[in-house]
Order: structure tokens, then sequence, then C-alpha cells
């Protein structure tokens, strides 16, 4: 059965260009599973995530300390030991501050925000005369 080089050429072709475009396919698809607050799925679940590890200590080789963050509330727990624990819950997530509006000045100027206790400059002596001898 005579085959034409023409015509295997041509499937060898076809083949590469069919593996090829499942390749891409499935990079796509991996790229669009993994956009998104969630690790898999996100393009599926069209929602905010809920749950996170906040902060986690070790506490020693086997014990760790997790603070968890469920609807803006956190929750301390220890586990590795014997018995996983929960050690505080309800904590409330920090704050964002709120920004604290004055009225307008004689002179124009508006004040949009001041932090709450300004902070002094350190004290650096100018001269020989300001230093203390101890």
């Amino acid at each position: 059965m005579p085959t034409d080089l023409n015509d295997i050429i041509y499937y060898v072709i076809a083949f590469v260009f069919v593996i090829a475009l499942i390749a891409i396919g499935a990079r796509l698809l991996k790229g669009a599973m993994n956009k998104g607050n969630s690790k898999a799925g996100s393009f599926l679940r069209g929602r905010d995530k809920r749950l996170g590890v906040v902060e986690a200590a070790s506490v020693d080789g086997r014990r760790k300390l997790i603070l968890l963050r469920r609807d803006d509330v956190e929750h301390l727990i220890m586990t590795g030991g014997p018995v996983d624990v929960l050690i505080e819950t309800g904590i409330q997530g920090p704050q964002p501050e709120e920004p604290s509006f004055e009225p307008q000045k004689e002179d124009g100027r508006v004040i949009i925000a001041r932090d709450p206790e300004p902070v002094a400059p350190a004290y650096e002596p100018d001269s020989e005369d300001d230093q203390v001898d101890r």
C-alpha cells in the first residue's frame, strides 16, 4: 500500500498541531482556575474569600499558634499537641481608622486629616553648651 510522502508529512503536522492546541487549552484552563482569591475554582465561585490565616507562629517543635480570620472576626487556636485547643474567639480584627475632618480655617486652608497624637521630634543638642556634663 504505497502512500505519498506528502500525506505522511501532512498527518504528522496535523497531529503536532492538535497536541499543541490541547496543551495551550490546558494551560489557559489552569491559569483561569488559579486567578482570584482562592487557589482553585475561583472562576466557578464568584464570591469573596471568607476564611483565611492571618498569622502563624511556632510555639515549639510540634505546636503552632494560628490566628484565623472568618468574616472580620479572628480566632486564636493552638495545633500540634495531643489536642487542638481554641484559645480565644471573637477577636475583632484591626479596624481602619477614619480620617478626621476639620472645618475650613480663616485663611482658607482645610485640614483633611491629622494624627491623633503628634510625635515630638527627638531632642538633639545644637552646641556643646546644650550638653549636660555627667
